[in-house]
């Protein structure tokens, strides 16, 4: 049984496809299956299985998945206490996040790699909250959202470092009708126009919420995930839309406003994910933190 064997079970676990662990690994699909079918030899019960086209581990790889990852964290808790801390801070740290938190806090948080941070890598990843996860075995920091009502991100395989809770309103021309209003419920706003999310993002789920509660179904025009788009839509339309209170400030025209929705706490939890064995790197803690400066400062304003 070999590292790498192990870091292949792994990948495979939070990729879900023998073709994304040689993606994300940078070998062929053929050299994964040769190093898991090298790992199986050590183990008389089978690690992974066929679900239609597809490899998955069985609960017995999973066991073992779970192990390398607790390996993992431990060599790099071990490396940590023996490399020069120097040397690891010119190292980038890569650093994924979700398109509007990545227009609201990037380019801030380069301030802080003049005083203190090591080089940042950032990449805007646009996924569905149960995606996230996955982005941890290509970034060192993945900034990710998940509605209250959802389940749990899976701690087993990340560690989990709570931001902020970020309130979703309905966004509204200035001008509408509805913006003389402090706040608004769920019954006033059902049959206005739409334009929000695609279905798996936060808000469309916030609007199917809306409808369950006003009895109604909506009637949607636009559906983008882009908030700056959703803004001139919703500037030049009439429409009403559903935006985050806080990272969506930068990408919104002040003709467009935000209201809170009566009755509901609708909005979405926003966590660093990082895989375990990266919190024991001293520059990639100062980054979290940075980040939470940075958020906190967000909230705050």
């Amino acid at each position: 049984m070999e590292l790498h064997q192990l870091r292949i079970l792994r990948e495979l676990e939070d990729l879900g496809s023998v073709n994304a662990v040689a993606k994300a690994l940078y070998v062929s699909p053929s050299a994964v299956s040769q190093h898991l079918a090298q790992l199986q030899r050590n183990f008389a019960a089978p690690l992974t299985m066929k679900d239609g086209r597809r490899l998955v581990l069985t609960a017995e790889g999973r066991l073992l998945a779970s192990a390398a990852a607790q390996v993992a964290s431990t060599l790099a808790e071990a490396s940590a206490k023996i490399q020069a801390q120097d040397q690891d801070r010119q190292t980038p740290v890569k650093v994924a996040g979700f398109h509007s938190i990545g227009q609201t806090i990037f380019a801030p948080l380069l301030t802080w790699t003049e005083r203190s941070l090591p080089p940042l890598r950032f990449s805007d990843e646009d996924v569905s909250q149960q995606d996230f996860p996955a982005l941890t075995s290509a970034y060192d920091l993945v900034l990710a959202h998940r509605m209250p009502h959802t389940a749990p991100w899976p701690q087993n395989h990340v560690a989990v470092i709570p931001l902020a809770f970020e309130p979703l309103d309905i966004a509204l021309h200035r001008d509408h009708p509805l913006a003389a209003f402090e706040e608004l419920s769920p019954e006033q706003v059902i049959g206005e126009r739409w334009v929000v999310s695609r279905s798996g993002y936060s808000p469309a789920d916030v609007l199917e919420t809306i409808a369950a509660l006003a009895g109604r179904a909506p009637t949607v025009e636009h559906r983008v995930n882009d908030y700056a788009t959703a803004g001139s839509l919703i500037e030049a339309s009439g429409c009403l839309g559903i935006l985050p209170r806080y990272t969506a400030r930068k990408s919104l025209d002040d003709t467009v406003t935000l209201r809170p929705i009566k009755g509901l706490s609708a909005g979405r939890q926003i966590d660093v994910l990082i895989r375990a064995e990266h919190l024991y790197r001293e520059p990639v803690v100062a980054v979290v933190e940075a980040i939470r400066q940075t958020i906190q400062e967000l909230v705050g304003g």
